[in-house]
This record gives structure tokens, sequence and C-alpha cells, in this order.
């Protein structure tokens, strides 16, 4: 029984040792384990640390900096054509003046353009969109309710009219009016020598993104005519290479004075508001817009567009653009063209395939007329 009782105990000691290895392996194992885990995440770290220290964040490109905005007013006169700087500016507004013609308003911010123009004179309801980039506003003349509304606003504006010859100055290949220009340069030096403030921290008026936006959603939009009266049609044409839209006017290209290259933009706004005709002895003949309120619009960019909203709630205030569901609309980060369009006009989107969509508010009233009147 005592030699029993030995191997019994013997048995014990052994398994007890057994069990004793295997718990020390197990600890020897799992920190070897937590060691290896904990060296991967170390150089795991060093080397995102690493990769993080060469990437720089994305920055906005066309709207960048303090420098404050110079909102220059451009000539669209078939005579003025070509004109100089457009594809410099961040935005350029175009809206219906006297006799169905437009006229453009391009701004300017951060860049450098050694020639602008044809500059001409100042229209009173594109002080609205010179005040809400805060921009410095130049122009070659005015009409009796701008410079009313100048005066009234306190605009800080340069007038070719009183300015010196070394601020606007004409040129021999074009003839009067359709000859002034002037610089970025020479409109910084202007405006500094007035006490302007030359610096702003104003928000951009659009949401520019970094990341590209496609409007996957979105209309095909190849081409887009946009009929801002019977005189002044103008046309964008998709260049898929370079992901830009090159512009026409009554069916020409439109090209750069100095350069001889395309017109082009990334992003186009339509804007749906009326325009009426002025009656008063002063301003007789002049046009006035309805550009207060919320009004239809599209967005399009990378040959897609979509419907949108354009609200401005007065005159200073930015405009909000923002998409059918209130979201404010992501713009691609280039320049931009607002065409402030009047509610009737027929705009034209057209696909490759030559199949045409044709929006316009005047042919859906008119489909709800016929509807009422045959009771459809």
């Amino acid at each position: 029984m005592e030699g029993k009782g030995t191997k019994i105990l013997i048995g014990i000691l052994i398994i007890l040792i057994i069990a004793t290895g295997i718990v020390m392996a197990y600890k020897i194992i799992s920190d070897k384990k937590n060691n290896e885990t904990q060296e991967v995440a170390e150089t795991n770290n060093t080397e995102n640390s690493i990769l993080t220290a060469g990437i720089e964040e994305k920055k906005v490109q066309i709207f960048n900096g303090k420098d404050r905005p110079i909102a220059v007013m451009i000539d669209n006169h078939n005579q003025a054509w070509p004109q100089a700087g457009l594809n410099k500016a961040y935005m350029v507004y175009e809206i219906i003046v006297e006799g169905g013609e437009t006229r453009l308003m391009a701004i300017f911010k951060g860049v450098t353009v050694d020639k602008i123009g044809p500059v001409r004179s100042s229209r009173h309801y594109f002080i609205d969109y010179a005040m809400e980039n805060d921009a410095i506003y130049a122009h070659y003349g005015w009409s009796p309710q701008a410079e009313s509304d100048i005066k009234k606003y306190s605009i800080n504006n340069l007038n070719g009219i009183t300015e010196s010859t070394s601020t606007f100055w004409r040129v021999k290949d074009k003839s009067a009016p359709h000859n002034a220009v002037t610089s970025t340069e020479a409109l910084l030096k202007a405006a500094k020598s007035k006490g302007y403030k030359t610096t702003s921290d104003k928000e951009s008026v659009l949401n520019y993104v970094t990341d590209e936006v496609n409007l996957e959603d979105g209309i095909t939009a190849n081409s887009v005519t946009i009929p801002h009266s019977t005189l002044q049609k103008v046309k964008y044409v998709y260049d898929e290479t370079n992901q830009v839209y090159k512009r026409y006017a009554r069916n020409k290209a439109q090209t750069d004075w100095d350069t001889g290259n395309a017109i082009t933009t990334k992003n186009i706004i339509i804007t749906f508001c009326d325009n009426y005709t002025l009656t008063d002895s002063e301003n007789k003949g002049r046009q006035g817009l309805k550009n207060i309120g919320t009004f239809d619009g599209y967005y399009i960019t990378n040959g897609k567009a979509i419907k949108i909203k354009c609200t401005k709630t007065t005159r200073d205030q930015q405009t909000k653009y923002e998409d059918l569901n209130g979201n404010e609309i992501k713009v691609n980060d280039g320049n931009t063209w607002v065409n402030i369009c009047p509610t009737d006009a027929q705009v034209e989107m057209e696909w490759k395939n030559n199949e045409r969509l044709w929006y316009s508010k005047q042919i859906s009233r008119r489909i709800k007329t016929i509807r009422r009147i045959f009771k459809l």
C-alpha cells in the first residue's frame, strides 16, 4: 500500500510539473506575441507618421488667402470681343442690360492679371454681387441709378472717368468705348491710394470642395444654351479631356484677347429671375432686376446638371445655392460663370447623340394652361 501511495504522489507531482510548464510556456508565447504586436503597432504608427508628414492637407485653390476680391465691369458687346482676363477670374456674372445685350462682371482674387477689359460702365444690380463678394468695384462710368447706389451703399469703387490714365487706359486696337483696359496691379495701387482695405476675411459665396463633384444623378449636359434675349444667346460646350466648358456667344467661340485661348469654365450656375425696363426719365430704357427672393436654377459641372434653388434675402447678403433637398451645393474647385437670365428663358441641354432636353418654366406653364383648358 505504501508503494502504491508513493506512485500516486509521484504521478500527481508529474501532472503538476507538466501543468506548470504548460502555463509558463503559454505565458512566454503570449508575452512574445504581445511584444510583437506592440512592435508592429509602433512600426505602423511610425510609418503612418512619416507618410502623414509628407502629405499636405488639400486646400481650395480658386478661393484662397486674404486678398480682397476685385470686381471689374466687362463690355460684352460684339465689338468688344475678344475680352481679356476672364479666364483668371474666379467668378464671372452675366446679366442682361439695355437693348438685349448682356454685360459681365469678372471677380479676381489673389491673381496677377496684366490686362483686363474692355472695361465698361456700371449697372446698379451688379453692385449687389460685388457687395456679396466684398469686392472693390471697378467700372468706367455708371448709369444714374448705379451712381446713386454706389454712393448710398458707400461702395469702394474705382471709376475710369475720374481715375488717372495709370489706372485705366485706352488701347489702339479697338475703338472707343470698347477699348478701355486695366490691370490688377493698377487697381490695387489706386485702391490703396484711396485708403480702401485690400484684405478680406469674408467667406466665399460658393461652397468649394477639393474632392471632385460629378453630379452622378444629374441630367446629362454636354452642351448648355442660355438665351438671355433674342439678341444674346450663349452656349457652353463640354470638353471631356480638360473637364471644362468652352464658351460661345452668337455662334462664335469666345477667346482671350491676348492669348487666343478659349474662354472656359469649370462650373456654370443659372439663376432664373426677371428683368424689367426702368421708366423714370434718368434711367429710361435701362433694366432693373428682381433678384431678391428664391429662384429656380441649375448647377452644371463635368457634363452634368442638377436643379437648384438660389436665394438672396437682401442686396448685400450672399446668395445661397441649395439643391432641392435644401442642402448647400458642393462646387468644384475652379472658376464659375453665373448666368442670370429671365424666368421664361428656354435653357437647352444637349446629349452627345443630339437628343435635346428643354428646361423652361415658360413651357411648363403653357402645358399646365393647356391641361387646365382641356381638363386633361
